[in-house]
């Protein structure tokens, strides 16, 4: 049976909201406080678990409370937690997350993070796995990994988030690459934002795809995503929510979309269900707690 393995960062997010985010220099009374499991690679390995599919997750903790707590999380998503190694020395990584208005404004410090290695992986037994990362561990680390798994005929898949700077040749070992507006443009030099027209999009897409993956998504926040692949570019349309914290979303649309793929769905079918799943996930606080099931997005898709 294929499965998912995700490789990446786990953190414990500090959840501040507010009405609104302050000032430079301001104090802010009236916030409410809630710290949740979180980081780019836990939360797509919870959003995968979550969705029925066969999940590992391999990254590195601090021998501290939080990552006791980020340890426990995971078995009780049922993922087995030895793949979260614990280092000692650094603390676990920590993300302080402002929620005010409807968005979010995030600061992380990695912390054991930059501690995961390739000795932490065994070897790629299999080529039916589905392999994810991102940026919020080492490149290099990515760079190896996933070598070995092109090696032996699995797929990849690369969350270009937060964007870092890294060697042309890693994307010559990705299949996938899912990033925003803005990470596109940081990875092509092209100026785009959330208001860029789609044709500049699938542009910028066409141009990073030539760097070497197969395929390219971009999600588009309120507009949707596209996937663009060697038969062009195809938009998925955007999903009505009520949003509450799109912290996680972008992970949750990742998690999914390895999910669907090892399913055995095409890069197009698995981003339209990816997308249902991030609509379900900016409904609820938090980043990992708000994944949804399989249920949850079937009722959202049957809505659509």
């Amino acid at each position: 049976m294929s499965r998912v393995v995700v490789c990446g960062s786990l953190n414990m997010d500090v959840v501040v909201q507010s009405a609104r985010r302050p000032a430079a220099g301001e104090t802010l009374l009236g916030g409410k406080v809630s710290f949740l499991p979180g980081g780019k690679g836990l939360n797509q390995a919870i959003a995968s678990a979550r969705l029925g599919f066969p999940t590992t997750m391999r990254g590195a903790v601090g021998n501290d409370a939080f990552g006791r707590t980020l340890r426990k999380f995971l078995t009780e998503n049922g993922i087995n937690q030895g793949g979260a190694r614990v280092v000692d020395g650094p603390a676990t990584g920590v993300a302080l997350i402002q929620v005010a208005e409807g968005d979010n404004a995030i600061t992380v410090a990695s912390g054991a993070n930059m501690h995961f290695t390739a000795a932490m992986v065994p070897q790629i037994p299999s080529p039916s796995i589905v392999w994810v990362a991102q940026f919020e561990t080492p490149v290099a680390v990515t760079e190896t990994i996933f070598g070995r798994a092109r090696a032996v005929g699995a797929r990849t898949i690369l969350n270009m988030a937060p964007f870092v700077p890294h060697p042309v040749r890693l994307l010559k070992k990705v299949d996938i690459v899912v990033l925003n507006e803005i990470e596109l443009s940081q990875a092509v030099g092209i100026d785009l934002d959330a208001g860029s027209a789609l044709g500049e999009i699938v542009a910028a897409c066409e141009k990073l795809r030539a760097l070497g993956p197969s395929t390219i998504i971009a999600t588009l926040g309120r507009r949707g995503a596209v996937v663009v692949t060697a038969d062009g570019a195809t938009r998925v349309a955007a999903l009505k929510a009520k949003v509450v914290d799109t912290t996680g979303a972008g992970d949750c649309f990742v998690g999914a979309l390895a999910a669907r793929l090892a399913a055995g769905a095409t890069a197009v079918e698995a981003a339209r269900y990816a997308n249902a799943a991030a609509a379900c996930s900016v409904e609820r606080l938090g980043a990992a707690p708000s994944m949804p099931t399989t249920r949850e997005v079937a009722a959202r898709l049957a809505r659509a």
